[in-house]
């Protein structure tokens, strides 16, 4: 198989996020790939941005740049750890499923969690999990952890 454009990975801040990012890290180490990280965010879901005072709502670019700078710390001590891969990261506005869609264009593989850290602890995949895997435009890798408490099975005996 030939891969020609980025790993996507999609990272919401949650642990099933960091399991992805770190899977699409060793898989991009050993096929060369670039990893794209991408954060979805909306109004409702950015973190309050530095420019933020009582009386003043900021614009939308400095609460694209909070959600930013916390994607780069989530991810900051997974990354280091593979100094060897190349790691873009980008913060778009939009709803997750449709941002990843659109992210995934061009890319060789699109990475995400089960879940995120919303929704249903027993479901076996969140709702952005489950559209991105019927309607990307690309292979879609939904990864977990030997802890999911979905899996009946610890991963390393499937």
């Amino acid at each position: 198989m030939t891969f020609s454009g980025p790993l996507v990975v999609g990272h919401d801040g949650s642990k099933f996020a960091d399991f992805a990012l770190e899977w699409s890290l060793e898989w991009a180490k050993r096929t060369g790939l670039n990893i794209k990280v991408v954060r979805a965010w909306t109004m409702r879901t950015a973190p309050r941005p530095a420019t933020q005072e009582i009386g003043f709502v900021p614009p939308a670019a400095d609460f694209e740049e909070a959600v930013r700078l916390a994607l780069a710390n989530d991810i900051s001590p997974i990354i280091a750890k593979y100094p060897e891969v190349n790691v873009e990261t980008t913060a778009l506005r939009g709803q997750p499923a449709n941002v990843l869609l659109q992210a995934s264009e061009g890319a060789s593989l699109l990475a995400v969690g089960p879940r995120g850290l919303g929704g249903f602890k027993g479901l076996m995949l969140g709702s952005v999990s489950d559209y991105v895997v019927s309607q990307a435009p690309c292979p879609v890798v939904v990864v977990r952890d030997d802890q999911d408490p979905t899996l009946s099975e610890p991963a390393d005996k499937i």
